[in-house]
Parts: structure tokens; sequence; C-alpha cells
């Protein structure tokens, strides 16, 4: 079985991803490794241009120890950016999304969550008090995909450059 069809059987299982490692009988790396090049081609300027409007930026999610300096590295200035090996809580705990909001130091229901996980973005955001966006992209989107019964977001982008032309 090759890595991405082990990758979605185990995603469309509702099982942690990661798992694919210990299944394919691989060790994880320990240690981030981020480039820009890692990055989605609309993701920066999506931001820079956020960003130029006035709006606080921020960068969270589940990633390893090292994450946060390679993230901060790429040429971009967000206003914080934060993982869950600094925060010692992954999504989708309510606790990483409690730490959000007091990193943006605005009211939770200003913040505009953008993830591609029903189940660790968009549901935990919203339960929070977020406003959030489901981004269509990703091995989670063409499962979110297949049920019909997903949650209505309150923005569904297909890329980020839909979110920078809304913002224009």
């Amino acid at each position: 079985m090759t890595l991405m069809a082990q990758l979605g059987s185990i995603i469309e299982r509702g099982l942690d991803h990661r798992q694919v490692w210990s299944e394919l009988g691989v060790k994880p790396a320990v240690r981030a490794q981020i480039e820009a090049v890692d990055l989605y081609p609309d993701a920066l300027p999506c931001l820079q241009y956020a960003k130029s409007c006035g709006f606080t930026i921020g960068i969270a999610g589940n990633q390893p120890d090292g994450a946060i300096e390679q993230l901060s590295g790429l040429g971009f200035d967000a206003d914080f950016v934060a993982s869950s090996s600094e925060w010692e809580v992954e999504k989708p705990s309510p606790i990483f999304f409690e730490k959000v909001i007091a990193a943006a130091r605005v009211a939770a229901e200003t913040i505009l969550y953008v993830g591609d996980r029903l189940d660790n973005d968009f549901l935990p955001a919203r339960q929070n008090g977020m406003k959030a966006a489901l981004l269509m992209r990703g091995p989670w989107a063409h499962i979110t995909a297949l049920h019909a019964d997903k949650p209505t977001a309150d923005l569904q982008l297909a890329s980020l450059d839909q979110l920078r032309e809304l913002l224009e």
C-alpha cells in the first residue's frame, strides 16, 4: 500500500494521521523542516495582503519542536506564531483554541480561523466562539467532501487566493 493510500485510510477512519508512520513501520522526524517551498503558493501572498489590510495574523498548528523558528524564518512577519509543541496542547483541544484567542488579543467572535480539517480546525474553532473558514484542499478535503452531513462553514474556500479576493 502506498503512503497516500495508507494516509487516506487512516483519515477516513478518523484516526490521527501521524499513525501512518507506525503502520508503515517508519520512524517519523522529530524536528520540523519547513521551507518556503513546503507552503502552498497562495499562502504567503494571502497572509501578506491580510496583514497590509490591518488584520492581526496568527499562525498556529499542531507542529513539532523547531516549527516556530522555521515558520518565522520564511519572510513573513506574523503577529504571533505558535505550535502545539510550544503550548503543550494539540488541536482539537479547546485549550489550544483558547490560547489562539489569548495570543490574538481580540474577541473570539472577531477571529476567522482558517483550516483544512473539520475535526481539528473548523468544529473546535466554532465551539470556541470563532468564525471558521474551511479550506478545501489536501487529503482532508477529499475525505470531507464524502460527508454530506458536514456542517455549513462560515466560509468555504477552494484556495487562499479566494480569501484574498474577499478581502479586496
